[in-house]
Formats: structure tokens, sequence, C-alpha cells
């Protein structure tokens, strides 16, 4: 146990690191869209000081314009102490994939009166903490409307029906890359799976065959 946590502070500033390093990238490829860095599992969640300091370093390195952390009630204090120190954040309930073995698997959150509740509280207390926005993860459509129509604040929908202010899909299940994923908010616009296969497909085959690269594909002299 102790070898274990005495690599947990390793693995965690590497965690973040990496995090930090794609935001970067994201950032300088930016110039309209707001950039949001998605906070890694236990980089906030010790402690508000903890969280400062991660979320601070995270906004100083990468040039985001917010931190995203997972979590109602039990992170509203943190919420608060970043916000009051100038950090903006963006709240995420519902389903929250850092925990979600927690919850059980990936499933759709609030089905049940008392979950309905305690994610309207979850959503409330994140707004009363200063949260400019707040995703909303797989929830019943009738519930992330209610939420959305109880707050100020913007709320950002995955797999949370047409009623919220803004909605995700990640780029490769848009495209129809990731074939192998079918969920039911999930609208693919393309199928470029198959054209990616048969694209790597044919160059295997003409390598083979001698066929590529050809003259018109080689420099001369």
């Amino acid at each position: 146990m102790s070898q274990v946590l005495a690599g947990a502070p390793s693995t965690l500033s590497a965690t973040l690191d990496q995090m930090i390093y794609h935001t970067r990238i994201v950032r300088r490829g930016a110039e309209r869209a707001m950039v949001v860095c998605d906070m890694p599992f236990l980089t906030y969640q010790v402690t508000p000081e903890d969280a400062v300091r991660n979320c601070g370093r995270a906004m100083q390195e990468t040039g985001c314009h917010a931190v995203k952390l997972e979590g109602g009630q039990p992170m509203a204090a943190t919420v608060r102490r970043l916000v009051d120190v100038g950090i903006p954040v963006m709240g995420h309930i519902g389903l929250t994939p850092q925990s979600v073995h927690a919850l059980g698997g990936y499933r759709v959150q609030g089905r049940e009166a008392v979950a309905a509740e305690r994610l309207k509280a979850d959503a409330k207390a994140l707004e009363e903490a200063g949260a400019f926005a707040v995703v909303l993860e797989l929830l019943p459509a009738p519930l992330a409307s209610q939420i959305s129509k109880a707050l100020t604040i913007p709320t950002i929908g995955i797999g949370a029906g047409p009623a919220c202010d803004g909605q995700v899909l990640v780029l490769h299940d848009m495209l129809g890359l990731n074939d192998r994923f079918s969920a039911k908010f999930v609208k693919k616009y393309a199928a470029l799976a198959d054209e990616v296969r048969e694209a790597a497909r044919l160059f295997a085959a003409e390598v083979r065959e001698g066929r590529y690269p050809g003259p018109e594909h080689s420099f001369g002299k």
C-alpha cells in the first residue's frame, strides 16, 4: 500500500501533464471557440487548495478559457473557491465518466424521483457556487428540460435531449469513424470508417504490387 500511495502523486502529475499538453495544442488552433480544459480525476477532488493549484496551472500553461469539473453538491465549495480566485468553471453532472464505476456503469441517470431531485439540487448548487455553465450527460430529456429552465446559466447536453442550450457530439461518432460504438443519442452524419478501411486496403495492395510509389510520386535528380 505504501508503494501505491508513494506513486500516486507522480501518476496524477503525469495525467495532468497529458491534459495540459493536449489542451495547449487545441488552444493554439482555436481562433474563436472557447477552450475548456477537462480536469483529470483526483486533480481537484481532494481539497480546494489542490484544485486551485492544479486548475491554475492548467490555465497558465494552456491559455484555456476555463476548466471543467465533474460532480454536484459535494463539489460546490471547490467551485466557489476556484471562481473566487478568478478561474471560470464549467460543471458536469449526470453520468460523470470519471466516477462511472460508482454509478454502476454507463447508464442514464435520474430516472428515479429521488435521483432526479438530487440532480436538480446539484445543478442549482453549481450555479450558486459560480459555475458559468453545466454539462448534463445521459439524463432523461424531461429532467434535462426542467433543469435547463430552472437555471440562469447555460446547459450543455450529451444525450440529454433537445432542451439544453448547447449540444455535444464526439467528432469520431459524428463522422462514423467509431462504427463499433452505438448509443441512442449518437447521430452519425457520415460513415467514414468504411472509407478509411478501404483507403488503407488500397494503399497496402498498391505497395505490395509495386504500384505505389510510382514515377509521379518520386523525385528525380
